[in-house]
């Protein structure tokens, strides 16, 4: 008689493929599961990034939603200034009448800046010069001041709630000649060609 030629399902070979198939699988499946898990982190990272920009944006535009309306309203304040600096001569009741509502009128305008959180920079004589809230417009010798100090202010600036709406315009105290550089270049090291 002839021995039955079905291969028998105890062999260890077999059994070992099989186990390293299942090995295998399992290693892809958690690779698999190890990525999925980083993209879905990224995914929240990024969503996450994207609200608190949106909020910050949002927030952003509540908080300056007012600039361009202040910016317009500035040449306003810089007029009453201006009138008040230079009040018309006269005894007459009529006149000085006048001049007390234009002060009003300029102080309820201020009062407005200010409660809306458009503050005015005004810098004082011997200030430091800051680029980032002044504009010099011009330099002059001092004898009193160190170099780089303001003078005076010619317009003073405005920053709502941190950010610069306009900046004062000031004359700032030149840099000294010495040393070897010429006085022109001095003078318009900081001299703000713009205007």
């Amino acid at each position: 008689m002839s021995e039955d030629p079905t291969p028998s399902t105890d062999d260890p070979e077999d059994a070992d493929l099989a186990e390293d198939a299942a090995f295998d699988a399992f290693a892809t499946l958690s690779a698999e599961n190890a990525a999925l898990k980083e993209q879905v982190l990224r995914y929240a990272a990024d969503a996450e990034n994207t609200r608190r920009r949106a909020e910050r944006e949002a927030n952003d535009a509540r908080a300056y939603a007012i600039q361009k309306f202040a910016r317009d309203l500035l040449a306003v304040a810089d007029t009453l200034g201006r009138a008040l600096a230079t009040p018309p001569a006269g005894e007459d009741a009529g006149v000085r009448n006048f001049v007390v509502g234009v002060e009003m009128t300029q102080k309820a305008l201020l009062s407005a800046f200010e409660s809306n959180g458009l503050k005015t920079l005004t810098p004082t004589a011997g200030d430091r010069f800051d680029p980032h809230h002044h504009q010099a417009m011009m330099e002059q010798e001092s004898p009193d001041l160190a170099p780089g100090a303001v003078i005076q202010c010619l317009q003073p600036g405005y920053e709502l709630l941190g950010r610069l709406v306009r900046p004062a315009m000031v004359v700032v105290a030149a840099r000294s000649s010495g040393g070897g550089s010429s006085e022109g270049d001095a003078r318009g090291a900081n001299l703000d060609t713009r205007a």
